[in-house]
């Protein structure tokens, strides 16, 4: 039998999905609030403005200010940025198709009782395609990981020494990478 240390697997720093996140935060947040300056709150489901070729209806502008938050708060922790991701991937991913259907590209509109609430337009239909691939990749980035050792707790005995986390740190600070 072998002596050997309990190792735990633990996320270290700024993670790459939060990153992202921040940053996809941010610009949802800019792009809702100068929406809402151009459009202002008159006529919430109407045809608004266009940004940048893309409508800003004040319920267009709305959801992005609110994307923006959510995008943000997430972005705090390293799981919570790639729930973020997936959360943009499926309701921006949901938003295309449905877009799809307004623009008539799918032959059958299953949503045409609702109407275009969101004035979406061709331009916003590939803008949401794209939001949705860098959501999934918001979600799929890999994490850096660091293995810690604690140095003041007991070992623990192992049967077989091939499981036994080997100790790489030579500095000894209680990192394995």
């Amino acid at each position: 039998m072998v002596r050997a240390h309990r190792a735990r697997v633990r996320v270290e720093g700024v993670q790459p999905a939060q990153v992202l996140a921040i940053l996809l935060g941010v610009l949802f947040l800019a792009y809702g609030i100068i929406g809402l300056v151009k459009s202002g709150f008159g006529d919430f489901t109407g045809h608004g403005v266009t940004l940048w070729r893309f409508s800003a209806n004040p319920l267009n502008n709305v959801v992005h200010v609110v994307t923006g938050v959510i995008g943000l708060l997430l972005a705090l922790g390293s799981g919570r940025a790639r729930t973020f991701g997936w959360l943009l991937f499926i309701g921006y991913g949901a938003l295309f198709v449905w877009g799809l259907m307004l623009a008539g590209t799918i032959a059958v509109n299953p949503v045409s009782g609702l109407g275009n609430p969101l004035n979406l337009s061709d331009a916003d239909n590939w803008l949401h395609l794209g939001i949705a691939v860098l959501g999934l990749l918001t979600a799929v980035l890999p994490a850096r990981h660091g293995v810690l050792l604690p140095e003041d707790e007991e070992p623990v005995e192992v049967v077989d020494p091939a499981v036994a986390p080997r100790r790489t740190d030579p500095g000894g600070h209680g990192l394995a990478h």
